[in-house]
């Protein structure tokens, strides 16, 4: 008990110096320089990536992976793109879940990231996916899940860490629901945390080349989901909802720290060609005659025409 002053002074001490250097954010060409994820911690990064594998080997016993490398290897390509253009500190896994229903994505501590192949369904574009990663980047940068996890135990006086950070439970917390979602319930970020994340990621996107819009673009359409279908997010993305005014501040972010550039990658033919791999799972999937659901068909002639190059744009025609 003698020690916990210290620590509390210590996290004083630490949050006097982030609000100092807090200017440092806004400076896109300082990222993996700046002063990011220094909260109090009791975590190293090491023991914070060994978290990491322990509940990423939980989720992948819970959930259906995608092992065809046509659609796993340019997600990790597009993942590891702006894990480099990032301030985060340790390498990063990115699987890809076989889930037709859970738009999402999230991210486990140390840089473990999954992805559900419903939210690549509904980014039309490579820089729409792009700025849901980029999300997800942040959050590991940030180190926001063992950050709060060493918050709660300062202020429960030492108590152990609860729920998915105690060795053996995070299996309990995995199984609660198929698809991991309990696992999801007990990782729900603040509302600081992912206004945090939508920042930091539309500055991931940019340095790595994507139009910061296409994040714009994405929240758009989870915003519409959520609205046509209440609940059809996850409980993750449920507490804190992507609503008109998230989507509003992040627009002005984007003018606000953002120079404008004459052009940004919008999609690939790499990225187009995984879209369809991923709808030919899907149509493969509902080949099934258990599953009830309408079958999507898809022309498999679309894009054949398409070469290598990326498509670019003007960040002024994404806005008119």
């Amino acid at each position: 008990m003698r020690v916990l002053p210290a620590m509390l002074t210590m996290a004083l001490a630490t949050g006097i110096t982030l609000a100092q250097s807090k200017n440092a954010k806004d400076d896109p060409n300082q990222i993996g320089n700046r002063n990011v994820g220094n909260c109090v911690n009791l975590y190293s990064l090491q023991k914070e990536i060994a978290l990491g594998k322990q509940l990423a080997e939980e989720v992948s016993r819970q959930v259906k992976l995608v092992d065809d490398p046509l659609i796993t290897e340019p997600v990790n390509r597009l993942g590891q793109n702006l894990a480099r253009n990032s301030d985060a500190k340790v390498p990063f896994t990115f699987q890809v879940i076989d889930g037709p229903t859970d738009v999402n994505a999230f991210a486990l501590p140390g840089g473990y990231i999954f992805v559900y192949t419903a939210l690549i369904k509904m980014a039309d574009e490579e820089d729409e996916l792009a700025g849901a990663l980029a999300h997800e980047i942040a959050h590991v940068a940030e180190r926001h899940l063992t950050c709060r996890a060493t918050k709660q135990q300062l202020l429960s006086y030492g108590s152990w860490i609860p729920g998915i950070f105690l060795p053996g439970l995070g299996g309990l917390a995995a199984r609660q629901a198929a698809g991991a979602g309990g696992l999801l319930a007990s990782m729900k970020f603040s509302r600081s945390d992912e206004a945090d994340a939508d920042y930091l990621g539309l500055q991931y996107m940019y340095a790595a080349g994507y139009d910061p819009n296409g994040a714009i673009s994405i929240f758009e359409k989870l915003e519409a989901l959520e609205k046509q279908k209440p609940g059809a997010l996850s409980m993750l993305m449920a507490s804190h909802p992507m609503d008109a005014d998230r989507i509003t501040k992040a627009q002005k972010e984007i003018d606000r720290i953002l120079p404008s550039r004459e052009q940004y990658v919008i999609t690939t033919s790499e990225y187009k060609a995984l879209r369809e791999r991923v709808m030919a799972l899907e149509g493969r999937r509902k080949a099934n005659p258990g599953d009830q659901k309408p079958t999507l068909r898809v022309n498999p002639g679309a894009g054949s025409g398409d070469d290598d190059r990326p498509t670019i744009k003007r960040r002024d025609d994404r806005l008119e």
